[in-house]
Order: structure tokens, then sequence, then C-alpha cells
């Protein structure tokens, strides 16, 4: 039976996010060691284990059909492949930073400097683009400590709260890209593997959409539920049943959690009560 081959990290936060989504999309896996494969029993699936620099090559030469894998990886690695989806996990920032005591005025600072990093063709595109001729110095692990030891005038590297930053006498000063997990296909897929992987998308794309969005139950005032209303679109829109109470509506509706606290800032100033917030489970749009 043909089985879709998922490439990712062997190890750490990343391959833990990865295994927890597809948990998530009711996909079980067997075989729990994480030596090198992982076999699903109820889904044409493996799971390979790897180093992630190694993935985007793993995918584009079809030894795995698809990978998930940070963008700045994929990226770095400069591989041509799409991207199937945006994953919302194991986010963060590749930046720039200088000793905290340094007087910065913007990127033509970097003219003239040794930079040191561990993605030399994501910063050499960004000074490329910015025409900015620097020296760029490639450290494999520990880049934060390269200007206190005289090595480097900056650093290019990862941040996410930016206290490694802070404890090594740093401070980002210009942010170059963005990135997050990313689910990445090969190009040498045939037709049977492409269907397979549609259905994975479907499973995931529900578990995403759930995470993102919290079902939300109130009581409204009739002379408020168009204003109540306009800030609830819903899925569609939102479901209004009438209460045993003259004068009064339960509303049912679904809220991204990016707009979660100003659409309940204004619920309540509506008139809304007994708002309660529920997880969704599972979500198909």
């Amino acid at each position: 039976m043909e089985k879709l081959k998922i490439a990712i990290q062997k190890s750490g936060r990343l391959s833990e996010k990865s295994l927890d989504i597809i948990s998530e999309a009711g996909i079980n896996l067997v075989n729990g060691s994480r030596k090198l494969i992982s076999l699903s029993s109820n889904f044409p699936l493996e799971i390979l284990y790897l180093r992630d620099d190694d993935i985007p090559q793993y995918v584009a030469d079809g030894v795995a059909d698809a990978g998930i894998v940070g963008e700045n990886v994929y990226m770095e690695a400069g591989n041509q492949l799409e991207i199937l989806e945006r994953l919302g996990f194991a986010r963060c920032r590749l930046s720039l930073a200088v000793p905290k005591s340094t007087e910065y005025n913007g990127p033509v600072y970097f003219a003239g400097k040794k930079i040191a990093t561990s993605y030399p063709n994501i910063l050499q595109s960004y000074l490329t683009e910015n025409k900015i001729p620097a020296e760029i110095h490639v450290i494999n692990g520990s880049v934060e400590i390269a200007t206190g030891i005289g090595l480097a005038d900056a650093i290019f590297d990862i941040v996410s709260s930016g206290s490694t930053l802070i404890s090594n006498g740093l401070k980002e000063v210009e942010r170059v890209m963005n990135s997050e997990a990313v689910l990445l296909a090969s190009p040498l897929m045939n037709i049977k593997k492409k269907e397979i992987t549609g259905e994975f998308l479907f499973r995931l794309r529900t578990v995403l959409a759930s995470r993102n969005n919290k079902y939300i139950l109130l009581n409204a005032p009739n002379d408020k539920l168009d204003q109540i209303i306009s800030v609830l679109p819903g899925m569609k829109s939102p479901t209004v049943l009438p209460l045993a109470i003259e004068g009064w509506s339960s509303v049912h509706s679904v809220v991204n959690e990016n707009d979660f606290w100003q659409v309940i800032g204004k619920l309540r100033e509506y008139g809304a009560e007994g708002i309660l917030v529920i997880p969704i489970e599972k979500m198909i749009v």
C-alpha cells in the first residue's frame, strides 16, 4: 500500500510540536522509539526522523514526500519547494543584533563590518538587496557570543523572546524575516501520494482552525442584537435562539483568537451577559 513519507526533526521542540499536530489530526503512530521511522496504524503515513538541516534536501530529492521544518531552515537551504501550509508553531524571527553600547544609525552601520551567523545565505540576500558590503563569518552554534569574544562586530541569528541577546549584551536592531514551522511538498510525488497529502492537509487544517478559534455563547438583549451580531460574524453568521425570558436571545458564534479580547470588549459594551468561551476540538470549514 502506498504511504506518504513525512520528514520531521528527530528531536527538540519542533519535533514535539510536529508530533502533537499529527496526533491531533487523528493519526496514531507506532514504533515510538523514533530511531529512524514511525508508522501509522490508521493512516497511510510514515514519519522519518532527520536533522532539520537535511529535511529540505530529502524532500527535494523525493526521499521524503513532505517535510515539517522551520521556514528559516527552508529558506537557508534554497530548495525550490512548495509550502503547502504554515503551521503556526515554532515562531521566531531572524534578526541582526549589535552590542548594546553601539550607537546604531540604520543598516548602513553594517557596511564594512564582520557579521557572524549560521544563516549565511539569508544574510547575504539581505545584504545584497540593501547594497551593504559586509563580511560574513559562518558559525555553527553559539552565534551570540561572537561579538563578546571579538570574532565579529554584529550577529545575525534566530530571536524568540530576545532574552539570549540581552544576556549576551546585545540588542536587536533589524528584523530580516519572520519564521514558523511549514509543511513542504516534494515535486516528485505521484498522483496517489498527492491524494493522501490532500487528506492529510484536510486533517491538519481542521486542527489549525480549531486552535485559532474559540466557540462563544452569550445572552443578548434583543434591542442590541444588531450591534452584537455586527462584531460576531462566525463561520457564516451567528446562531440566534430565543431565551425563555422575553426580550433576550442566546447567541452562538466563533471568534478568531487574534480578535478575541477586542470582540469580548465590544460584546460587554453592547450589553452581552453570561459569556461562555469554549475551546474547539476540531473545526471543519
